[in-house]
């Protein structure tokens, strides 16, 4: 039998996170622009530092239904108009609401781009907030809580958030509100929020795709450079405070087969020399199925079909007032809780009595730096990255110097940060599921103070 030659790999061609031109429009809007040849589609990430702390007391969600409204009809349009008009364009208009600010996303085809921005810039620029749309945003909103409750990580992430953090700070409530929050909210409120934080002074926009054919300075004159409003500063966030004294909080599910698992405490954000490290360490501990986490609990228990460690930012300043929360989660079956809580105790004392290998480190790497050419492929993946840094207070260069900072990380200092990350004394558990049936193989462990509350 003949067989056709093995195709083999050709030369890695280089290749760096793009870098942005970064300017000022007469408006005062920041603006980085990101030409990407052959990226049709191209993407427009507007941030504004409107973070949840600024919401006023008892009106949880408002910031979310306000960018929920921003596409619900202009001073020019209707929603329905605008929702025609954009669907025209063969672009999409999308906007949260997270504890940073806002962010309103466009994706439209290059050669449509200044009809596109035309729209975003109206939506930004005078938004109707029409009585009748935002009381839809709200029905719509209190029909996605009970959905949100009943889903056991969502409800893990609540108990985990309300139990870390004081009850008196934003970040202890859900993000989007809450039912009694939201059934105050009006057209009156929502439209409050917007004159007080919306404006281009304190804005960035990024625009990354094939610019090519594209009169961008035009294109934004007549749109969001036409954008105007106060130039009052940004509403500052208060210090990231939160208790990570070792406990455990059952959510109460009777009869649930699986209990939810989600283990965390908060740690540095992206300003912290320590990150790299960090991102390494926790990658190895259960960042992906040949982890130590699924490689004991999947592979060797059968307790799970998958556990994962990870960091995400909560929110990051310059200034010390920013972090992450870092958290292990995962589903496991209800009769063996018990033991799959122990033998995550046992990965991390191991990690902390033998460390990483070399192995593992190389894999993380090859992992983490060799995934960014295809995972940067959009440009809507590079435009949230830039934006991301925006609202991080980072350099336009962080991105592509982390990788560098990720390739020289040795494995000793990887191993230091995971230690650190997850230790074993100070983790806040959350099981959401039978406290009948899981409530005492918990308390045996010994992981702290156990408290059982209504799922």
């Amino acid at each position: 039998m003949t067989f056709h030659p093995q195709p083999q790999a050709g030369e890695a061609t280089p290749w760096a996170f793009p870098a942005p031109e970064r300017s000022t429009l007469p408006n005062g809007l920041t603006l980085l622009t990101c030409d990407r040849p052959g990226q049709q589609i191209v993407a427009v990430e507007v941030y504004v530092p409107a973070p949840l702390a600024a919401e006023p007391e008892g009106l949880d969600g408002v910031a979310t239904l306000m960018a929920r409204a921003l596409s619900e009809g202009t001073d020019k349009l209707s929603a329905e108009e605008f929702a025609a008009e954009l669907e025209r364009c063969g672009a999409t208009l999308d906007a949260h609401a997270d504890h940073p600010g806002i962010r309103v996303s466009l994706e439209v085809p290059a050669s449509r781009l200044p009809k596109a921005l035309g729209l975003l810039a109206d939506a930004l620029r005078a938004p109707a907030f029409p009585e009748a749309e935002i009381e839809r945003l709200v029905a719509n909103r209190l029909d996605e809580i009970p959905h949100e409750l009943a889903n056991p990580a969502r409800r893990a992430a609540m108990a985990l958030s309300a139990s870390l953090f004081p009850a008196e700070a934003r970040m202890s409530r859900p993000r989007q509100g809450t039912q009694e929050t939201v059934e105050r909210i009006d057209a009156a409120a929502v439209r409050a929020f917007y004159d007080r934080h919306i404006r281009p002074a304190t804005a960035t926009a990024v625009v990354v795709g094939d610019l090519t054919d594209v009169d961008l300075p035009a294109a934004l004159a007549d749109t969001l450079g036409a954008w105007s409003g106060g130039t009052a500063e940004p509403a500052a966030a208060p210090p990231v405070v939160a208790d990570d004294t070792g406990r455990v909080i059952i959510v109460d599910r009777p009869g649930a087969v699986q209990t939810q698992v989600l283990i965390g405490r908060i740690g540095p954000d992206r300003h912290d020399r320590v990150w790299p490290a960090q991102v390494l360490g926790v990658y190895c501990l259960g960042g992906t199925l040949t982890s130590r986490l699924d490689r004991v609990l999947r592979e060797e228990k059968g307790y799970t079909y998958g556990m994962r460690a990870f960091g995400q930012i909560i929110r990051s300043g310059e200034d010390g007032t920013g972090a992450s929360m870092l958290a292990i989660s995962g589903s496991v079956a209800t009769e063996v809780t018990g033991p799959a809580l122990e033998e995550t105790w046992k990965v991390l004392r191991t990690l902390a009595a033998e460390g990483l290998t070399d192995a593992e480190r190389d894999v993380a790497v090859q992992n983490l730096v060799g995934v960014a050419p295809l995972k940067y492929e959009t440009a809507a993946a590079v435009a949230d990255t830039l934006a991301e840094q925006v609202e991080q207070e980072l350099p336009d260069d962080w991105q592509a110097k982390q990788y560098e900072r990720l390739t020289e990380t040795g494995t000793v200092e990887a191993t230091a940060a995971a230690i650190a990350a997850f230790p074993v004394d100070r983790l806040v558990t959350v099981l959401v599921g039978d406290a009948a049936q899981i409530e005492e193989p918990v308390r045996a462990l010994g992981l702290g103070e156990v408290t059982v509350v209504k799922g």
